[in-house]
């Protein structure tokens, strides 16, 4: 004769999560613990970890067959999440949980590891699991207690943290009334604090960086419109602290954004127990060692990676030209789309990578080429062969190229000159709101996305700009690609101003943010134009005034 219980678990796929049926079936036979459903490794161990966990807490371990199903079987299971809710099933199945138990464990789901003497450990992907139960329509779940507050995130979802496998059954038959988690406020927190830290804690503010003026202008313009960025110049130029500035020059995460990178954080388990809301802009600077699956995700099971770690937030790729060419070019098609498609036999799951890319590399394999004061000591076959690190298509994907030479010693001398980043980033948030204003708000579309139809009405441009532009693109041979970023570039600087319309001084600019590598940057028609005009704005390039 065999008793049988169900309960049901969760877990997740790529950042989807979905729920999981758990059927034990305890017969006659010889002792031992089968478990079916596409168990990995980590799940396979549970027999040993719940059988520990029960005899520990005083629960008998029933000597006989012990069947565990997890369903859907095509679904392939990992990690040590189906422990607590294996062990009550077990309790279930042999009447230690009283003869309703069936009845109470209805509309609740339970997640999380045991250790050996009954206590559960937190596991990953709680917050998308949580938010499977709701989107099914149940009353509640079971967790850890260090996961509670990132299941709590979830509303109209009972969440009650256990921090011992007797006291989620005392839950389950009522002995014990444990409290339900109180969820984290979710605002945006206090508008002059954005300032993204820096790894010591310090504040990184943009009026710390000297000289470099072209340099800001072209954060401003690609924090304004979402455009991904490239700094190249010799070292000490200042190329990795502009980069570390760029999160504090964004809005703050509103409270969907939160959630979204929050999720993504949460299948990686990256999430910290006193801090499971990611409340500021990400900023991820993986190592040129990195390689494909851990730079865009994958794996054997796909999780997410640094591109999709950097969702709305910032991806720095220093040292550019050190990265394999191959981890390189799989960058192209998620920076282009903003996300990550990753195929399985099983299916294609889907990772969020829309981020502000900032490339660095230095100019030549000594640094120096295109020093003011160091010769470079690099042949031109050699700087060649070293730029051919990044071919056309990926450097395609970046819309603002900057060239930076050493900063000036009289620049370094005296205090911080030149906008905050708390100014500045009020300009972004009113550039970022005329955008809105043109899609009707029904959508947070910047212009770096734009294209095709939506570019030619956005980007009005009186005669002299289009000249400009034409011009522009005849001089240096920009292909219809290359002439649409100008475009975008240049409507973003208009943005930043208040203007309706593009007019040349933003072409202009826009022009000497393009493509050091193919024209020196404030050189040729771009540099002639702004002279001829004289008319650049130095609230957003002080230095071409």
């Amino acid at each position: 004769m065999s008793a049988h219980a169900t309960l049901l678990s969760a877990a997740f796929q790529g950042i989807e999560g979905l729920l999981v049926e758990i059927e034990v079936d305890v017969g006659s036979g010889l002792p031992q613990v089968v478990l079916l459903g596409l168990p990995d490794t980590a799940v396979r161990e549970a027999r040993d970890r719940v059988r520990a966990a029960l005899r520990n807490e005083g629960y008998e371990f029933p000597p006989r067959k012990v069947t565990v199903n997890l369903a859907p079987a095509s679904v392939r299971k990992e990690g040590p999440l189906y422990d607590l809710p294996i062990a009550l099933g077990i309790l279930a199945a042999t009447g230690q949980l009283g003869l309703d138990a069936g009845t109470r464990l209805e509309g609740w789901a339970a997640v999380g590891e045991l250790s050996l003497d009954g206590r559960t450990r937190p596991v990953r992907g709680i917050l998308p699991m949580a938010l499977a139960a709701r989107a099914r329509g149940l009353r509640g779940i079971l967790v850890p207690r260090a996961n509670a507050s990132e299941a709590a995130l979830v509303k109209g979802l009972d969440v009650v943290p256990v921090a011992r496998l007797s006291e989620a059954v005392g839950h389950v038959t009522g002995a014990l009334a444990l409290e339900r988690a109180s969820p984290p406020v979710l605002d945006d927190g206090p508008r002059g604090e954005a300032e993204a830290p820096s790894p010591d804690g310090d504040v990184l503010d943009l009026a710390d960086v000297r000289g470099q003026e072209l340099a800001k202008a072209a954060l401003e313009v690609a924090a304004a419109g979402g455009h991904n960025v490239i700094f190249t110049g010799p070292p000490g130029t200042g190329k990795t602290m502009l980069a570390r500035r760029l999160p504090g020059l964004l809005p703050p995460l509103q409270a969907d954004e939160a959630l979204e990178v929050t999720r993504i954080w949460s299948v990686a388990g990256l999430l910290r127990p006193d801090e499971p809301l990611v409340r500021r802009r990400p900023f991820r600077a993986p190592h040129h060692t990195v390689s494909d699956a851990g730079l865009i995700g994958g794996g054997p099971h796909p999780r997410p990676g640094e591109i999709s770690l950097a969702h709305r937030g910032v991806l720095f790729l220093d040292e550019l030209t050190e990265f394999g060419r191959r981890t390189l070019e799989t960058l192209r098609q998620p920076l282009e789309e903003g996300r990550v498609r990753v195929g399985r036999a099983q299916g294609t799951l889907e990772f969020p990578a829309e981020c502000l890319c900032v490339g660095a590399y230095n100019p030549c394999p000594c640094g120096f080429h295109g020093h003011a004061r160091r010769p470079c000591a690099c042949g031109e076959l050699a700087r060649a062969r070293y730029l051919s690190r990044l071919s056309g298509p990926l450097l395609d994907r970046f819309d603002i190229h900057v060239a930076l030479q050493p900063v000036r010693p009289e620049d370094l001398a005296g205090p911080p000159r030149g906008p905050t980043t708390g100014e500045v980033r009020a300009r972004v948030e009113g550039a970022r709101a005329m955008q809105a204003g043109r899609c009707g708000g029904r959508r947070r579309r910047l212009n770096a996305d734009l294209g095709g139809r939506a570019l030619r009405a956005a980007c009005r441009m009186g005669a002299e700009a289009e000249r400009l532009l034409q011009r522009t693109a005849e001089v240096h041979a920009l292909s219809a690609r290359a002439q649409t970023r100008l475009a975008r570039v240049a409507r973003s600087i208009a943005d930043l101003e208040g203007a309706e319309a593009v007019e040349t001084r933003h072409v202009a600019l826009a022009a000497q943010m393009h493509a050091p590598e193919r024209a020196p940057p404030g050189g040729g028609v771009a540099r002639e134009a702004a002279r001829e005009a004289r008319i650049l704005d130095r609230r957003v390039a002080p230095a071409l005034g």
